[in-house]
C-alpha cells in the first residue's frame, strides 16, 4: 500500500462570499485547492501521497450567475477531462469539494461513481457559505460504499485563508 490520495474538485472564477461576489483569479488558488495543498504538504511529511484534481471536459462558466444557472439544473453526470480509475493502492482518501445547492457537485459525483471505496478510510473536506456539509454526507455514504467515512472538515469559503491551523488540527486528528 502507498500513502493517501487527495481527490478533489474545485472551480476558479467568480464566487460568492457573505453576500458579495469576488473573483478567484485564474492564477490564484480556489478555496478547495488551498486546503488540498495544505493537506498535501502536511501529509507528505508523514507518509507518501498523491493528488488528483477532478475536472469537467467542458469547464463551468467563470461568471458566478452563469455557473449557478448551469449547476442548479444539472441532474446527470458530466464528462470528465480525465478519470481516476482506481484507489486500490491507497490507504486513505481525502475527498474535497465545494458545497453547491446544499450538496456535492454533479461533476464530483461523476468521478466517485467510478471508484470502489470498499475497505478505504475516507476523510471529507468541504467549503461552503453557510450550509456546512449539507446533504453531502448522505451522498458520500451512497457513493463510497464499504468505506470508513471519518469526521469531515467544513470551512466557510470566506474563512479559508485564515484556516491553516484548523486544517492542520483536522489532519492530525485523522492520522
Amino acid at each position: 500500500m502507498s500513502g493517501d490520495l487527495i481527490l478533489y474538485f474545485s472551480r476558479a472564477g467568480e464566487n460568492y462570499y457573505e453576500g458579495d461576489l469576488k473573483v478567484v483569479e485564474k492564477v490564484s488558488l480556489s478555496d478547495i485547492e488551498w486546503i488540498s495543498i495544505c493537506l498535501y504538504y502536511t501529509k507528505t511529511r508523514i507518509t507518501n501521497g498523491d493528488v488528483f484534481k477532478v475536472e469537467p471536459e467542458i469547464p463551468y462558466p467563470e461568471d458566478y450567475m452563469e455557473c449557478t444557472e448551469v449547476t442548479k439544473n444539472e441532474k446527470n453526470g458530466r464528462v470528465l477531462k480525465e478519470t481516476l480509475e482506481d484507489v486500490g493502492d491507497y490507504e486513505g482518501v481525502y475527498i474535497g469539494f465545494p458545497i453547491w445547492w446544499g450538496k456535492m457537485p454533479i461533476v464530483f459525483e461523476s468521478q466517485l461513481n467510478k471508484l470502489d471505496f470498499k475497505g478505504k478510510v475516507v476523510k471529507p473536506f468541504v467549503t461552503h457559505e453557510g450550509s456546512g456539509f449539507g446533504k453531502s454526507k448522505k451522498q458520500l455514504k451512497k457513493l463510497c460504499k464499504g468505506a470508513d467515512i471519518r469526521n469531515g472538515l467544513e470551512i466557510k469559503g470566506s474563512d479559508v485563508l485564515g484556516s491553516k491551523d484548523k486544517v492542520k488540527c483536522w489532519i492530525n486528528d485523522n492520522l
